[in-house]
C-alpha cells in the first residue's frame, strides 16, 4: 500500500513527469535518494505506468475527432477478436475501448479535415469486419480530459 510520503510524491509527479528527482523531492518534502528509491519501489509494483509525451495531434494539423460507436455481429463467434484486430492497424484510430450493452465498441478517430475523415471512414472503417451497426459523434470541444487522480 502507499503512505502519505508515496501520496505526496505521486500528486507532484503526476502533474509533471519531467520533473529531476532532485526538484520533486524537494516539493515531496523528502531527500533525492528516497525519492528515487519510492518512484522505482511504485513502478515495480505497477503503481506507475509509464512517463510519455503527450502530443497535441492539433498542433501537427489534425482538425476534426469523430468517436465512432460500433455495434458488432453477435452471431459470428470470432467477431470480437477480428474486428479488434483490424482496428488496431488503422493508423487514424487513437483509442478502442469497449462496452457491455448495445454499444460495444468506441473507436477515436482522427483526421486533418472532413475529407481526410470520409477517405478514412470509407477505405479503413466500412471495411473493418463484422460490423452490424455504427453511429459517428462529431467532438464539438473537449472539456475535460485528464489522467490526474486527486491522491
Amino acid at each position: 500500500m502507499l503512505d502519505d510520503t508515496d501520496r505526496r510524491i505521486l500528486r507532484h509527479y503526476q502533474h509533471d513527469a519531467s520533473l529531476g528527482p532532485a526538484e520533486l523531492a524537494e516539493l515531496a518534502g523528502v531527500t533525492p535518494a528516497t525519492c528515487t528509491r519510492r518512484l522505482d519501489r511504485m513502478a515495480d509494483a505497477g503503481f506507475i505506468k509509464a512517463n510519455r509525451a503527450v502530443i497535441d495531434w492539433r498542433a501537427l494539423g489534425y482538425e476534426v475527432e469523430v468517436s465512432l460507436r460500433v455495434t458488432l455481429d453477435k452471431t459470428q463467434p470470432r467477431a470480437f477478436d477480428e474486428f479488434m484486430s483490424a482496428a488496431r492497424d488503422v493508423p487514424d484510430v487513437i483509442e478502442i475501448q469497449t462496452f457491455l450493452g448495445r454499444v460495444d465498441v468506441r473507436l477515436s478517430v482522427i483526421a486533418r479535415d472532413m475529407a481526410h475523415y470520409q477517405q478514412i471512414y470509407r477505405s479503413a472503417i466500412l471495411t473493418l469486419p463484422h460490423i452490424a451497426d455504427i453511429e459517428a459523434l462529431m467532438h464539438v470541444a473537449r472539456i475535460k480530459s485528464d489522467e490526474v487522480l486527486p491522491l
